[in-house]
């Protein structure tokens, strides 16, 4: 998603780091960041609002590709954004629908008990701190854990 047209985001890092003694894939961009609204859209399924700008095509067009792609890399993902005026995050978690016993998902719950119930932070403070990891006043970071370990076999 960072490499849409939307984003505008000039720096891209990509990570592995360890986060409270969790092995994480991390993603982090400097870009325009996501209102609350925007990013409960991208963690919905089959939503997406992207559009061509400058002539140049967004990379997946029928919203499932976060979903799908980061549950393929990990268990669970945390998506920390800030748009200049808002901070806002939102958990993406197969562990928290096991613990839940979940049988569908119907859509988000507006709850930061779950949150730090079910990721690897379980205070606030420890949360908000990934902020800080975003550079500037704009941007979005990703973090997956629980990560899939595969072997190849021959």
């Amino acid at each position: 998603n960072a490499v849409d047209p939307d984003v505008s985001a000039r720096t891209v890092f990509i990570d592995v780091e360890e986060v409270k003694n969790k092995t994480c894939l991390t993603f982090t961009d400097d870009g325009c960041g996501m209102t609350p609204h925007k990013l409960h859209r991208m963690l919905s399924f089959g939503f997406t609002d992207k559009v061509i700008k400058k002539s140049q095509c967004p990379i997946g067009v029928f919203g499932n590709g976060f979903k799908s792609g980061s549950m393929r890399l990990g268990k669970d993902a945390l998506v920390f954004t800030k748009n200049g005026s808002t901070l806002t995050v939102g958990l993406l978690s197969q562990t928290y629908l096991e613990c839940v016993q979940a049988q569908a998902v119907i859509d988000s719950l507006p709850s930061l008990e779950a949150i730090l119930n079910y990721s690897i932070f379980n205070n606030e403070n420890d949360l908000l701190s990934q902020f800080d990891a975003i550079p500037g006043k704009k941007g979005t970071r990703v973090l997956i854990w629980n990560i899939r370990r595969y072997s190849i076999q021959e």
